[in-house]
């Protein structure tokens, strides 16, 4: 299954790349969030598209009703963010994804993410390891790096960087740090070019769970702040702040949560 949910997740990111392209319209959330023609197509696509390939599995994506991811949410269901950086895609850096995720018992156990503009995809199921294509090269498995004082790398959100990114940077002074939008940190950290990643202010299930499953099968770990492990079909699905390594072993020196 999850060579259909690539393509499919390859398919909603040609929709995206289809507006990208030309003139279109924004509007907003009640949480002043933008909203664009290109979130409502993938979101459109995906959710036509899933129930002909899994028809007994639930789906909930960002940009459904709050009735309907309610009614939606139980033990399996895919959880979708048609559009994860809508503020990358009105900023033209192309760093915006798709992501498509099955969440069992709490966990994401397949994900996938794809970036429309630089044809970048990452693919991972539980047990089976974490994959990497680049437009048509062959995929490549990848894997998280082990972490070192002496070449430490923290990635942080372009837009939503807190006071606790501040402690951690000071706890490396020597680390380089790289800003970035999207779950496209995540998957640096899979794909060992950075070390850890921290996001004190708050996300949303859809925003973390394929980046979570790709960081899990390379190695890494997806965790709240006291290392306690993050969990999936919370009530409002909304996650507390999170950390993100690639070497779990490492004697981290991370900030207390709030």
């Amino acid at each position: 299954m999850i060579e259909d949910i690539v393509h499919i997740t390859r398919l909603a990111g040609d929709a995206i790349l289809e507006i990208y392209k030309r003139s279109y319209s924004v509007d907003f959330k009640d949480d002043k969030s933008p909203l664009t023609e290109a979130d409502l197509a993938a979101h459109a696509f995906i959710v036509d598209s899933l129930p002909k390939l899994t028809p007994d599995i639930p789906i909930v994506s960002e940009e459904m009703t709050e009735e309907e991811k309610t009614a939606n949410q139980g033990d399996r269901f895919w959880l979708v963010d048609p559009l994860d950086g809508t503020k990358e895609f009105l900023k033209k850096t192309g760093q915006f994804t798709v992501n498509i995720a099955l969440v069992e018992d709490g966990e994401p156990v397949l994900g996938v993410v794809h970036t429309p503009a630089i044809r970048l995809t990452y693919w991972a199921k539980r047990g089976e390891g974490v994959f990497k294509q680049e437009g048509d090269d062959s995929p490549v498995q990848i894997q998280a790096r082990k972490a070192s004082e002496q070449s430490m790398a923290v990635v942080a959100s372009r837009d939503h960087a807190g006071p606790l990114v501040k402690e951690l940077l000071s706890n490396y002074p020597d680390a380089e740090s790289t800003s970035m939008g999207s779950s496209l940190k995540f998957c640096l950290i899979a794909e060992g070019k950075a070390d850890i990643y921290l996001r004190d202010v708050p996300t949303m299930e859809w925003d973390t769970a394929a980046a979570h499953c790709i960081v899990n099968e390379a190695g890494g770990s997806v965790t709240l702040l006291n290392q306690e492990p993050l969990c999936y079909n919370k009530t409002g699905l909304k996650n507390p702040s999170i950390v993100t390594i690639g070497d779990p072993d490492f004697p981290w020196r991370l900030p207390k949560s709030e």
